[in-house]
């Protein structure tokens, strides 16, 4: 069984590890998102591509939610005391994985095959693709002007409430190699418990990945990231409150119009009434160890036919 997987931010590498702990790994292909992706001291950062990483790789740091374990600072105290940029976070060992990626990229490599590279040395048997390998950028507009995302989420502590989420580039970015290719062969596609508007949307406006889920013939299903109508981290929940109108089963399926076939929900959210032909698979959501992310990942593919 082929299983492709779109996924962004913390909650979606945690769903992974559950998928790649039920399938093999090696039949799991992980398009991730690009647009949170910043150039910080000179160097390429990819933030959801390394939390996927880092959690199937076991080298995520569990408590902190984010990064890599056993992580220290010291790069960043010295670019602070000379007055450089330190307000996002670099600790030292993920400064090497950014170094060798940056060193990749100038040498003239793509961003999926630089991806490619460091996921083979760190050990992964699921395929990791971004999205694509053009430039794409998320700009969330607010009451107080159009933010760059991780200004807006990390600098600004995603305070402001979003009014309009923007893909700059979007019109132009291509999905990488292998992406389109790994919908079409999937057995089942799954969406991961990732914000619908600055994870799986920047996705799904790439050219050719929107059109490859509309014209599936396998099951897609996705998994709500709320839990009893609130967002176990980040803004997922405000944002679906102000730009879906609400925060039921019903807002989230509508992130995700003639792309699904179910909606995993919380126990919390159900009972549930969906649009028309996407139907409501109820369980427990909330990831809190491993098996609890296995029983998440085997839900969902019990909802598209395909067990675990």
């Amino acid at each position: 069984m082929k299983v492709a997987v779109l996924s962004g931010g913390v909650g979606g590498a945690r769903f992974l590890r559950g998928v790649t702990a039920v399938v093999d790994p090696a039949t799991v292909s992980i398009i991730g998102n690009v647009a949170d992706d910043i150039e910080l001291l000179g160097l390429h950062v990819s933030p959801d591509l390394d939390s996927v990483l880092y959690t199937l790789a076991g080298l995520a740091d569990e408590q902190r939610g984010w990064g890599r374990a056993g992580e220290t600072w010291n790069a960043l105290e010295t670019v602070e005391q000379l007055g450089g940029d330190a307000w996002f976070k670099l600790g030292d060992r993920d400064l090497g994985l950014h170094l060798v990626r940056t060193e990749l990229l100038r040498a003239g490599r793509t961003l999926s095959e630089a991806t490619a590279h460091i996921a083979t040395a760190a050990g992964l048997e699921a395929a990791l693709l971004p999205a694509t390998d053009d430039p794409l950028r998320t700009f969330v507009e607010t009451p107080a002007g159009t933010f760059p995302f991780q200004t807006w989420f990390v600098a600004r502590r995603h305070e402001d409430a979003v009014d309009a989420v923007h893909y700059a580039g979007a019109p132009d970015a291509k999905a990488a190699p292998g992406v389109v290719e790994a919908i079409a062969g999937a057995d089942v596609i799954l969406l991961a418990p990732s914000n619908p508007y600055v994870s799986i949307g920047p996705i799904l406006a790439v050219d050719g990945i929107r059109a490859a889920l509309e014209q599936r013939t396998v099951p897609c299903v996705a998994v709500s990231p709320l839990v009893g109508g609130k967002a176990v981290k980040g803004p997922a929940d405000r944002m679906l409150a102000r730009l879906a109108g609400g925060t039921t089963p019903a807002h989230v399926a509508s992130c995700y119009p003639r792309l699904i076939d179910a909606l995993v929900i919380d126990e919390s959210d159900a009972p549930a009434t969906l649009p028309d032909g996407v139907r409501a698979v109820v369980t427990r959501t909330l990831m809190t160890d491993l098996d609890a992310a296995k029983s998440l990942a085997a839900a969902a593919l019990d909802a598209a036919g395909t067990p675990a």
